[in-house]
C-alpha cells in the first residue's frame, strides 16, 4: 500500500506540474503562447518581461499553488505512515519537474524557482527565508534575476542538507533539486559570464 502511495503521489505532483501558470494564463487570457517572446522560456520573468505585473501575479498563483496542493496531498497521503517531511520533498520535487518539462505542453515549460520557493515554504520556513533573502537582495543589487535564481537553488540544497543532515531523502532530493534549477538556468550563466545577461526591468517590454 505504501508503494502505491508513493507512486501516487509522484504522478500526481508531476501532473499539478504540468499545470503552468505562464502558459495557462498566456494562452487562455491573452490567446498568446508566452515561450513565442523573449528568451522562450515559460516562466514568471519572461511572462513579466512580456506582458507586464497584473498578469504576473496570476502566475504566480498557479505556480505557488499547484505545488502546495502536491504537497498537502502528499502529506494526507503519505503523513500517518511517518513520512509527511519526506512525501512532501517528493511530490514537491515531481511538480518543479512537470513545471519544467510538461508533458501536456511539448516538455517545453519554466525553470522551476517558483515551484521551489512554494516547496521550500510548505518544508521549512527558515529555508524559504534563506533562499528568498538570498533572491531579493541579489536581484536588488544587481537586477539579475537569474543570477539570484542560481544563488537560490544553491542555497535550496545546502541548507536543507545543513538543517537535516542524515535524512538521506531530504538531503538527496534537495541537492538534485538544487542543482537541477543551476542546469536550467546554463544559458543565463553562459551570458552572465559575458556580460550579456538580461537586467530585471519593472516596465512592459515594447513588441
Amino acid at each position: 500500500m505504501e508503494l502505491f502511495l508513493w507512486i501516487l503521489i509522484i504522478v500526481l505532483g508531476y501532473a499539478l506540474g504540468n499545470l503552468n501558470g505562464a502558459l495557462l494564463i498566456s494562452k487562455i487570457l491573452i490567446h498568446d503562447d508566452v515561450r513565442t517572446h523573449g528568451s522562450g522560456n515559460a516562466g514568471l520573468t519572461n511572462f513579466f518581461r512580456t506582458y507586464g505585473g497584473f498578469l504576473s501575479l496570476l502566475v504566480i498563483v498557479i505556480d505557488v499553488g499547484k505545488t502546495v496542493a502536491a504537497c498537502l496531498i502528499a502529506q494526507a497521503l503519505l503523513g500517518p505512515y511517518g513520512f509527511a517531511m519526506e512525501a512532501k520533498m517528493v511530490a514537491g520535487v515531481a511538480a518543479i519537474l512537470g513545471h519544467s518539462y510538461p508533458a501536456a505542453s511539448q516538455f517545453k515549460g519554466g525553470k522551476g524557482i517558483l515551484s521551489g520557493a512554494a516547496l521550500a515554504a510548505c518544508l521549512d520556513w527558515r529555508v524559504f527565508a534563506i533562499i528568498f533573502s538570498i533572491f531579493l537582495l541579489v536581484v536588488i543589487f544587481t537586477r539579475y534575476v537569474s543570477l539570484g535564481s542560481v544563488l537560490a537553488g544553491a542555497a535550496f540544497s545546502v541548507s536543507f542538507c545543513a538543517l537535516y543532515w542524515g535524512n538521506w531523502v531530504i538531503c538527496g532530493l534537495a541537492v538534485f533539486a538544487g542543482a537541477f534549477v543551476i542546469v536550467r538556468h546554463r544559458a543565463n550563466i553562459g551570458r552572465l559570464i559575458h556580460h550579456n545577461e538580461s537586467k530585471l526591468s519593472f516596465h512592459k517590454k515594447k513588441e
